[in-house]
């Protein structure tokens, strides 16, 4: 009877699909920036730390650029947790910012891919520009350190 029905219940599908994708986001960052903090501490010298600290401080802004579209589109904040924990041991620990930056590099392409905004689809795609450059570091300091 109503022909916009299905159209009206894939918008509603696709907007939970994007509100559980960036809670995923806003966690995964959240992660981040904790991990990154242990990583630096561990860092064998003073060049490595800091540019695991400017990581760190690109996840922080990720985190709340994420937030407030978070906040601006359900009007309450999230409830970020820790994800996965990060290792203890620095070579540990830098595979796993490497593989999970590489993911992230992904998950946040394909947002951006589904993304009909603008402003998301900007956001996602710098933020995974971003998380590459990342990796490319921890790849780096990984070899390096083995």
């Amino acid at each position: 009877m109503y022909p916009f029905t299905n159209y009206l219940d894939a918008m509603a599908r696709q907007s939970n699909k994007f509100i559980s994708d960036l809670e995923k986001a806003i966690n995964g960052e959240y992660s981040a920036i904790d991990c990154y903090a242990k990583l630096a501490n561990l860092a064998g010298n003073k060049a490595e730390r800091e540019q695991i600290l400017e990581i760190r401080q690109d996840e922080v802004k990720h985190y709340q650029n994420f937030v407030q579209l978070y906040q601006g589109l359900t009007g309450r904040p999230p409830q970020a947790k820790i994800a996965e924990e990060c290792p203890n041991k620095y070579a540990k620990g830098l595979e796993f910012a490497l593989v999970d930056e590489q993911k992230t590099v992904d998950f946040y392409l394909e947002i951006a891919d589904q993304a009909t905004d603008p402003f998301v689809k900007d956001l996602f795609r710098r933020s995974a520009a971003d998380e590459q450059n990342h990796a490319v570091w921890f790849l780096y300091y990984f070899m390096k350190n083995k």
